[in-house]
């Protein structure tokens, strides 16, 4: 229930039975009502023998998303796991972002930063338009954010938003998860699949840490953006597709396009309008307006309403970096709620508030490096951790590991 309370979780998988000798499902059920008081939209999937299948039929009724039985079959295990997912990521973006116009209630979209307020005139102008858009900025900048309101405020806004994180998905899965694939395709192709380009049909595709697109896949991108026709794998047939794109990366696309990791017709392809999002050590005016907006939304969910942030905890936070910038700032007041008592807030500092202060005069690459580096340490080379800390998955830290040689 710690681990719960102090990680972002998108779904559970419960066994119904914990204890030796006691096989009647009810441990299954105590645990999934203290998880379901703790977070009551978490998705649960029950994992049950044949013959507890009525206990985990009742399970359904209160509150449980699905079961599997055992043995389980994979397909099935992973496509419940996969539906949880995805329906618990955007069950949490719209009980955030629900009233994403609303810019006096968004700290997102409320700034006192004369950077960001050029940025959102930038938005407002752009938004309307089919135009294509790149956004960079290093990580936890507010990417997504920024993409989301750039759909909300179009004409597309009642249509698909779906975040594609190249970041997050293997290298071995891009072309069928982008452009998916027809039944018998290849050996795991049991039934025809849209990809989640193609379930964008109208509406808007953000295609976030597009710089760990695959040379060969970049070709197929330009084409379809170019083109608005999409194949399947396994499909003769062109589909016409009628989408909005967004890019974003934290990467230095030009200097990927001269050591030939990106295609240069791609890279004028994508960035029509570009936009640099400023880190947060460059609008530390905005931080007690994101700092109040985190406290205020976990005194609500932790339940401490008194808890308060003072001049003196204020100007702490101001005097930090921030490296990981807004998501580093949200862990912060996050961490610090939950460990707080009702009353007295306790700032709990990232660890490596410390640092050396010159790394904020380096270039983009070279704190990425930097950063990697201390995350390992900190995390004494445990990749999931390090990952975490970092705001990234562990298959783009591995990249940027390979990238540095580390």
């Amino acid at each position: 229930m710690k681990f719960l309370t102090e990680n972002q979780i998108d779904a559970v998988v419960l066994d119904m039975n914990f204890r030796k000798g006691f096989e009647n499902g009810q441990d299954g059920l105590y645990w999934m009502n203290e998880i379901k008081t703790l977070e009551p939209q978490l998705p649960i999937i029950l994992m049950t023998a044949y013959g507890e299948v009525e206990l985990a039929v009742e399970a359904l009724k209160n509150g449980a998303s699905d079961f599997i039985l055992k043995p389980w079959n994979n397909e099935k295990l992973y496509a419940s796991v996969n539906l949880a997912v995805d329906i618990s990521r955007k069950n949490k973006k719209l009980s955030q972002w629900e009233n994403i116009n609303q810019k006096s209630n968004q700290y997102q979209l409320d700034t006192h930063s004369v950077k960001m307020r050029d940025i959102l005139d930038q938005i407002e102008k752009v938004a309307p338009t089919d135009a294509n858009v790149l956004l960079l900025g290093e990580n936890g900048t507010g990417k997504y954010v920024l993409a989301e309101s750039i759909h909300e405020q179009s004409d597309r806004k009642s249509e698909p938003f779906v975040h594609i994180d190249l970041g997050s998905i293997s290298e071995n899965l891009f072309e069928s998860e982008l452009f998916g694939y027809k039944k018998g395709a290849f050996t795991d192709a049991h039934q025809d699949y849209a990809g989640k380009i193609e379930n964008a049909q109208n509406g808007t595709v953000f295609l976030d840490e597009i710089g760990n697109l695959p040379l060969q896949l970049q070709t197929k991108l330009l084409s379809l953006i170019q083109n608005k026709k999409l194949a399947r794998i396994g499909e003769t047939k062109e589909r016409q597709l009628d989408v909005r794109f967004i890019f974003a990366t934290n990467e230095n696309l030009k200097k990927a396009v001269g050591e030939n990791r990106f295609r240069q017709d791609l890279y004028y392809r994508i960035n029509t309008v570009e936009i640099q999002i400023p880190a947060l050590r460059e609008r530390t005016e905005d931080i007690d307006l994101l700092s109040q907006y985190f406290l205020n939304r976990y005194k609500q969910k932790y339940h401490k309403p008194n808890l308060e942030l003072d001049e003196n905890l204020l100007t702490k936070l101001k005097n930090y970096s921030w490296p990981g910038n807004i998501r580093e700032l949200d862990h912060c007041l996050e961490r610090s709620v939950i460990l707080s008592n009702s009353t007295d807030l306790q700032l709990l500092m990232p660890q490596h508030e410390e640092q050396d202060n010159t790394i904020i005069n380096l270039n983009i690459e070279e704190m990425e490096e930097v950063l990697i580096k201390k995350a390992l340490k900190k995390h004494r080379g445990n990749i999931s951790s390090a990952a975490e800390d970092l705001g990234l998955s562990r298959a783009a830290l591995y990249r940027r590991m390979e990238k540095f040689g580390l």
